[in-house]
């Protein structure tokens, strides 16, 4: 696999809770884990059940598209509960799908929090995702790619910190626009 890659690197801005608007995602496109191209940018419903047809749309019209090998998304959700299908999202734009994961999440008490809210379907597409898989220090679910890809991706882009280079900065920005300067670890 090349040291430059093509990536696109995804993270959601902080956000109001319990469903109220909108929360701002950010795409940052890296060549590895050394080379900011690009940033691209949507907005999701917070606790909505918008987040895959506003990512598929936002890849589709980037124009690094046709170069991404894979969609790196900090977690299988933005905006709260907004929980991404990645096997949509993959059947949508053709780039495999890695999300990563920094800790191992409580899936029962995920489900049971959903249940109390009436939400079955938000947890048939974080079932859908499967058992997250630990490789090194993070949790990863992906379609549309192997294992040993995965591994490949994460050795190449995370180059500053555990997580891959592309979600550390587009975590940084989306911090940076919601609260003026980035905040806390990324």
């Amino acid at each position: 696999m090349k040291r430059e890659i093509r990536v696109m690197g995804i993270d959601d801005s902080p956000f109001t809770k319990f469903g109220q608007g909108n929360t701002l995602i950010l795409g940052t496109i890296f060549r590895g884990g050394l080379f900011l191209d690009g940033v691209v940018s949507t907005t999701a419903r917070v606790d909505g059940i918008n987040a895959t047809k506003k990512l598929s749309e936002m890849v589709n019209r980037c124009k690094f598209r046709q170069h991404l090998q894979a969609l790196l998304l900090d977690g299988i959700a933005v905006g709260g509960f907004n929980v991404i299908d990645i096997h949509a999202l993959y059947q949508k734009t053709g780039i495999p799908v890695i999300v990563i994961i920094r800790k191992m999440p409580d899936l029962p008490r995920i489900k049971g929090i959903l249940m109390g809210l009436g939400k079955k379907g938000k947890i048939r597409l974080i079932e859908k995702a499967g058992i997250p898989i630990k490789v090194g220090n993070l949790y990863v679910q992906f379609c549309g790619i192997e294992i040993q890809a995965v591994k490949e991706i994460l050795s190449i882009t995370c180059t500053r910190s555990l997580i891959p280079e592309p979600i550390r900065v587009a975590h940084l920005f989306a911090q940076g626009i919601y609260f003026g300067e980035s905040r806390g670890d990324a």
